[in-house]
């Protein structure tokens, strides 16, 4: 009887090892940023490739002004079929408007921290507001591991933003492919 029971274990164990884990990979196309006031925050942004298949971003956001209660960030995405502009639609998994303060606390460290951290100087949640005024946040060669994020996404193009709004307007576009995973055991 035990050698069944060891038996069925090691027949689950590999079910086991994929539940809860992201079941999608995503190419990385675009990342295009605006500001309205460069003079008071300015962001660049580009892809750069890691390795042979592998591409991520580098991101380069500098505060000259002080992101209060009337700093709103809103976050959300659309999805294509196949690329075209016109094509894309609205994806349920959009973030509602929040105040800057409301944003970091809840979205900033489930989603943010957890697939960035590792890559930039990004500060513990509890210190990210209010952000000091001259402040330079650096991200380096960034690739999402997909933490706080859908397990299981159809394939498609996709477009995902932030975009705050308030002293200074600013937007960051982020295209990319998203296809099912091949190996669901990696």
């Amino acid at each position: 009887m035990s050698i069944l029971v060891a038996c069925v274990i090691l027949l689950l164990l590999p079910i086991n090892n994929v539940i809860c884990k992201r079941m999608w990979d995503y190419a990385l196309l675009s990342i295009d940023t605006t500001t309205s006031d460069p003079t008071k925050f300015e962001i660049d942004a580009e892809v750069q490739r890691i390795s042979r298949t592998e591409y991520g971003f580098s991101l380069i956001m500098d505060y000259h002004y002080f992101p209060d209660d009337t700093t709103f960030i809103v976050a959300g995405g659309y999805r294509s079929n196949t690329g075209n502009e016109e094509d894309y639609v609205v994806m349920p998994w959009s973030l509602p408007t929040r105040t800057y303060e409301e944003y970091i606390k809840s979205f900033y460290e489930s989603i943010v921290l957890k697939n960035l951290e590792y890559c930039s100087n990004l500060p513990a949640p509890d210190k990210a507001f209010p952000v000091p005024k001259d402040n330079v946040y650096k991200f380096d060669r960034c690739v999402l591991n997909g933490e706080g994020m859908p397990e299981i996404v159809p394939d498609g193009y996709y477009k995902v933003f932030i975009n705050a709004t308030g002293e200074v307007d600013w937007t960051i576009i982020i295209r990319m492919k998203i296809s099912r995973k091949t190996n669901l055991y990696g």
